[in-house]
């Protein structure tokens, strides 16, 4: 019978989104439908959403703010142009794939995906255009690139919003994040994009290439050091973790380790060096800051009522019946997550929604003797980005730019999402079998 409710719920959640009804409305109503119907009372089921909106909001509200910040700050100051022309300039023409999908990479560690596929769709462009190749040849590696770190890594909204539902260690889920995600790109971009050399395109936005060669850019290692310097942090807090024995100076580092400290750090040393460097072409800076989180509050929001919709159903009583039916079939927790979160992406869209509603209910599984919080973040992160189709904004997204028709889209797009999400898994799988 929970299954049944849970399943009526994801059912109603997907019509409500059809209806066109944002998901920050569409998951408390379906929150209140699925607690009603496990016999929670009225009352209780407020009570539940209120406090997985509050709990959520506490954990990772700020550090996504400030991440949309820093992310800004990356391209307002040309360090996003400085990072792609430095590797195109590097690798060049010959293995032009590399060097995008490095560029996406890099870029996509610091910013979320929307920005980042904007900010590089005109390099993408003008790259394929006097390389002469094939447009997809370029464009598959830069979008597997950011969908990767998008899926994969904190502090992206998805993975940190996950991990805090796990209590999962961020600097372990990054570390891990990275094992997993370099393979997986790499066989998502440079390998995949290949195959689709027949696939001829003309992107409706060439007239829209423009170049940042007019513009004073910061120099090409401090664009690099600005940009990875809290992924460096954070990184180093969890290796620390393993080698330091003295508590004081493990303390110095999960100091500067932690995603708060760690963004806060680097979006204050990059407004001061690239204030500088710009030449004081940042004269409207404070407007962009406040822009920027403006952009991201939706995100913030559906990420709050993602944790409504996780509170009722772990209050419900639906995670410990799915868990206990589980054990009964001897699946493992990491396949089950991903399945979870893949089904839930297939039918409602939403790489973000259908994680956090995934976590919700595999949750339980924690407990189980064995089971790492950091790869159950990375397989419902692979889960969540499994077969993106028409109900996806991405893959709509990506359709409009490049021009494609939809049988295009779902050769191109469609599939190099399932490789990552398939990828992602077998990747989590095998780090299961080593740590």
């Amino acid at each position: 019978m929970p299954l049944l409710i849970v399943a009526l719920g994801v059912l109603l959640l997907l019509v409500l989104i059809l209806l066109k009804i944002k998901p920050v409305y569409a998951l408390p109503i379906v929150s209140m439908v699925v607690g009603v119907g496990q016999g929670m009372g009225w009352f209780s089921v407020l009570q539940s959403i209120g406090l997985g909106i509050w709990d959520t909001l506490k954990s990772i509200a700020l550090v996504l703010f400030l991440g949309a910040m820093f992310g800004k700050m990356i391209e307002k100051s040309g360090a996003a142009g400085r990072i792609s022309t430095s590797l195109i300039n590097f690798f060049g023409k010959a293995n032009i794939q590399w060097a995008v999908m490095l560029t996406g990479f890099v870029v996509g560690i610091p910013m979320f995906y929307n920005a980042g596929f904007v900010i590089l769709i005109p390099l993408v462009f003008s790259i394929a255009l006097s390389a002469e190749v094939p447009i997809l040849l370029v464009g598959i590696p830069m979008a597997a690139s950011l969908s990767v770190t998008h899926g994969f890594l904190p502090p992206h909204p998805g993975p940190t919003a996950i991990a805090s539902i796990f209590q999962a260690d961020l600097g372990k889920t990054l570390l891990l994040g990275f094992a997993v995600a370099i393979p997986t790109v790499i066989l998502a971009g440079p390998i995949f994009s290949r195959t689709l050399s027949k696939i001829s395109v003309s992107p409706s936005a060439k007239k829209n290439v423009q170049t940042a060669t007019n513009k004073l850019l910061p120099s090409s290692s401090l664009s690099f050091f600005i940009a990875l310097l809290p992924v460096f942090l954070i990184g180093l807090s969890a290796l620390m973790e393993n080698i330091i024995q003295n508590k004081s100076v493990l303390a110095f580092f999960d100091f500067f380790g932690s995603p708060l400290v760690a963004l806060t750090f680097s979006l204050v040393i990059s407004i001061l060096v690239f204030q500088k460097t710009n030449g004081g072409q940042l004269k409207d800076l404070p407007i962009d800051l406040v822009h920027s989180i403006k952009e991201v509050s939706l995100i913030v929001l559906v990420i709050a009522a993602g944790g409504g919709f996780k509170q009722v159903l772990i209050d419900s009583g639906v995670g410990l019946y799915i868990k206990s039916l589980a054990q009964a079939f001897s699946l493992s927790p990491l396949v089950l997550a991903w399945s979870v979160a893949a089904l839930l992406r297939v039918s409602l869209g939403s790489a973000t929604v259908a994680g956090l509603t995934t976590a919700g209910i595999v949750l339980p599984f924690l407990s189980q003797p064995g089971v790492h919080p950091e790869l159950m973040v990375l397989a419902v992160g692979a889960g969540s980005l499994m077969f993106s189709h028409v109900n996806d904004t991405g893959f709509w997204m990506f359709k409009e730019y490049f021009n494609l028709t939809l049988k295009q889209t779902f050769q191109s797009w469609t599939m190099m999402e399932t490789i990552v999400s398939i990828a992602g898994l077998v990747g989590v799988l095998l780090l299961d079998q080593i740590i």
